[in-house]
């Protein structure tokens, strides 16, 4: 099962994950990266680098984040950017486009009245 990107790459984006993945499996959307699955060898170097734990091996995928396993499927499709299977991620294939769940999210950071931390809202 491949590996997947969840809400936590939204607005951050670091890229470290994509130098890490010796298969270049993971492209730059407009406000995340996404992991296409037919590629990606399920080695787990990029969740090893991840600064912000938004990547997930399938099955540890938490319930409230079981949606961007099909947003990362998807990107690839029709619905984004149509690319299908590129082969690896290069200039060509980075979009400024999203999946629409990522589009529809709200993630700017506010701080919380009651503890004083950040939290992401959505």
């Amino acid at each position: 099962m491949a590996y997947v990107i969840a809400s936590t790459c939204i607005d951050v984006k670091d890229g470290a994950c994509q130098e890490a993945c010796p298969v270049e499996c993971i492209y730059e959307g407009g406000r995340m990266m996404y992991i296409q699955p037919a590629e990606c060898i399920d080695c787990g170097l990029c969740l090893s680098v991840c600064p912000v734990d938004a990547i997930y091996a399938g099955g540890d995928l938490p319930e409230s984040e079981r949606a961007f396993e099909r947003a990362n499927a998807e990107f690839f499709g029709s619905v984004v950017t149509g690319w299908g299977s590129p082969g690896g991620a290069d200039s060509a294939h980075v979009s400024a486009l999203d999946h629409p769940l990522v589009m529809m999210r709200d993630w700017r950071r506010r701080s919380s009245p009651h503890n004083g931390d950040v939290e992401g809202i959505g």
